[in-house]
């Protein structure tokens, strides 16, 4: 391809890295430099999602970077979901006096690199994506600078992330020495019929550092604290967007660069979803604060979209995709229902804290308990739906140990219900310990246009998503 034909297929990641640039320094000069870095933020996303939904399917730069039905597809969803994030973030901070303009522009940054890892057909242009993605994602954790806990969040963060990078970058250097080539393409004719030990090593290591990056046990020992230090708008990004695009990627190197494999990684992949999905449902019943707790239901979460993953099939990443659009839609919601929730000034994040919130704030927790009842995976919310996909790809595989993966997920499903089923106790039995603050429109606003997403207009929207996902999932060549 010529070199305009290749940056015909890298607009929106141009629209995004030129934006961000322009931005920054208008930030820096410009007055009300907030309101207008934010705006631009918001446009630019949304610029970069129409060009990547009308982008030409092929293959840039020398097949480094992919775009196709599977690209396209994740990339609208993350761009829409970093948007959100940008109104909802820039106000939260501006209650709190905190005059950040650079919120948005890490934003952008972060949604640049989860642009580039959906794209990613090469060793090195996964390797660029994720740390461009990660870098942002280490500031943003830590964006609220006069908090002792968001500092603190951002420094584990930052220090287990450079553990998962190395992992991954040693898992890549195996397999490129190994298979000699960075391409996937490359990597699956050197490994069809079966990876040899040096390269199964290397898919090992690559695995583990993709695993962090999506808080999938046993490399989940971030997530926690991470989430409940984070200012909360960020925390409902983290949860949502940067996962979507890491399992895409997680699909996209695993499908296309070890399709010959896949005896072999399915092993593993399912071993990282049971223990997901144990330590998610056992290791909430423990928590109060919600934020720790919805950290422990996005690590079981994760595992519920790996077991799909481990089909290792069209169907099952079909699956994976439903759900983890589906679970970004809730996430998000739910941490807008933080945002918005506040008593004296002081932000409402533990359990206790809900008491009573129906009688005082009846959408916003009308608007908790669907997020938590579809995290439970109870008909007819968009966690059920999300959850059947990933059930059904699983028993229709022939393999026995997914299948038995998927009735100890249905068992983790029951385990998790304790602590989503007492939060709405909680919140609608129990006597109020002090009057809510008003919520903020913005705030509100987003978490009950996710709750009617969530129901009923996800019965709806399925009829687009479903084709949609299909048409990503055959992207990969899969049967």
């Amino acid at each position: 391809m010529t070199f305009s034909a290749d940056l015909a297929l890298a607009v929106p990641e141009l629209i995004l890295a030129g934006s961000a640039l322009f931005l920054l320094v208008a930030g820096a000069f410009a007055p009300k430099r907030t309101l207008l870095v934010g705006t631009g933020a918001v446009l630019a996303l949304a610029a970069a999602a129409a060009a990547a939904a009308v982008s030409p399917v092929g293959k840039a730069f020398g097949g480094g970077l992919v775009s196709d039905a599977a690209s396209t597809f994740a990339q609208v969803a993350i761009y829409a979901a970093s948007a959100v994030s940008i109104v909802l973030g820039q106000r939260w901070f501006a209650r709190r006096g905190v005059d950040n303009f650079e919120f948005p522009v890490l934003i952008l940054l972060a949604a640049l690199g989860m642009g580039m890892m959906v794209g990613a057909a090469d060793l090195i242009s996964l390797y660029v994506g994720v740390e461009l993605q990660s870098l942002a994602l280490y500031v943003l954790a830590a964006m609220h600078r006069d908090n002792a806990k968001a500092s603190e969040a951002g420094l584990k963060y930052f220090v287990l992330g450079a553990l998962s990078s190395g992992l991954l970058l040693y898992g890549a250097s195996l397999i490129y020495g190994f298979a000699g080539s960075t391409r996937f393409a490359v990597i699956a004719t050197a490994v069809h019929g079966g990876a040899g030990t040096g390269v199964l090593f290397g898919l090992v290591f690559l695995i583990c550092g993709l695993a962090f990056k999506v808080s999938a046990a046993p490399f989940h020992m971030w997530t926690p604290d991470v989430y409940e230090g984070a200012p909360t708008p960020v925390v409902g990004f983290f949860a949502g967007a940067p996962k979507l695009a890491a399992m895409l990627l997680f699909a996209r190197i695993l499908t296309e660069g070890f399709a010959g494999a896949v005896d072999q990684w399915r092993q593993v992949l399912v071993i990282v979803a049971l223990l997901s999905i144990a330590v998610g449902a056992f290791a909430g019943l423990a928590q109060k604060n919600l934020k720790r707790l919805w950290a422990y239901s996005s690590i079981a979460n994760v595992g519920y979209a790996v077991l799909g993953l481990a089909s290792g099939n069209a169907e099952g990443v079909q699956a994976m995709l439903v759900f983890m659009v589906l679970y970004m839609v809730d996430v998000t919601g739910f941490f807008a229902c933080l945002s918005a929730l506040s008593r004296d000034g002081k932000a409402m994040e533990t359990i206790d804290d809900m008491a009573g919130l129906f009688k005082e704030r009846p959408g916003i927790a009308l608007a908790m308990t669907a997020f938590s009842l579809s995290a439970l995976g109870l008909p007819p919310f968009s966690g059920f739906w999300a959850k059947f996909y990933v059930f059904k790809a699983a028993i229709n595989t022939p393999d026995v140990a997914i299948q038995g993966a998927a009735i100890a997920g249905l068992v983790g499903s029951v385990v998790a219900a304790f602590y989503y089923l007492r939060l709405i106790k909680v919140m609608w039995f129990d006597n109020a310990v002090g009057r809510t603050d008003a919520p903020p429109m913005e705030a509100k606003t987003i978490a009950i246009s996710a709750a009617l997403f969530t129901f009923p207009v996800v019965l709806g929207a399925l009829v687009f998503i479903d084709p949609l996902a299909k048409a990503a999932a055959a992207a990969f060549g899969l049967a």
